[in-house]
């Protein structure tokens, strides 16, 4: 009896470990199509051979747009690297508001607007802002920041990610 209730906790506990290995894999970014600010059109293939981080943002969140600032610095540090950055406006934000933001505070990086809310739906159903995804050279999603990221840590992780082949 004591035998047989060892195996069951051993095989449940493998098999919970087995999931876990298998979930913690990297996913591919969803393949979405961004609008830029110009009208031009981008899609997740340009992500491909950089390091990018999505980051999904409104006018209207205190939180993003007190972390600009800092993303504009991570992007500016990086940016001779091969670091790039999306920042995708939420559908709710008026895109004049949108426009504004990003020439009144000089956005280095390309900012999309997402009119239809398709490219928040395609990673992940987007509805919290801040959401951030750090994206690796192979064009895979490797970290999900729901709010402001901590900066050390995404920089050190930016730093890992330019560094692989």
């Amino acid at each position: 009896m004591k035998r047989s209730l060892y195996l069951a906790a051993a095989a449940v506990v493998l098999a919970i470990s087995l999931g876990i290995y298998l979930n913690s894999g990297l996913s591919a970014a969803p393949l979405s199509s961004f609008v830029m600010l110009d009208g031009s059109k981008k899609d997740t293939t340009h992500l491909k051979g950089k390091v990018t981080l999505v980051n999904f943002w409104a006018t209207s969140c205190v939180t993003c747009v007190a972390e600009m600032p800092k993303l504009i610095a991570t992007y500016d540090k990086y940016k001779s690297q091969g670091y790039d950055t999306i920042a995708v406006a939420m559908s709710y934000d008026p895109p004049s508001y949108v426009v504004n933001f990003a020439q009144t505070r000089k956005l280095p990086f390309s900012v999309a607007i997402d009119n239809t809310g398709e490219v928040a739906k395609a990673w992940g159903d987007v509805l919290l802002t801040p959401t951030s995804y750090l994206v690796n050279k192979r064009g895979e999603i490797v970290k999900r920041y729901i709010g402001e990221p901590d900066l050390a840590e995404l920089h050190r992780l930016i730093e890992k990610l330019l560094a692989e082949a």
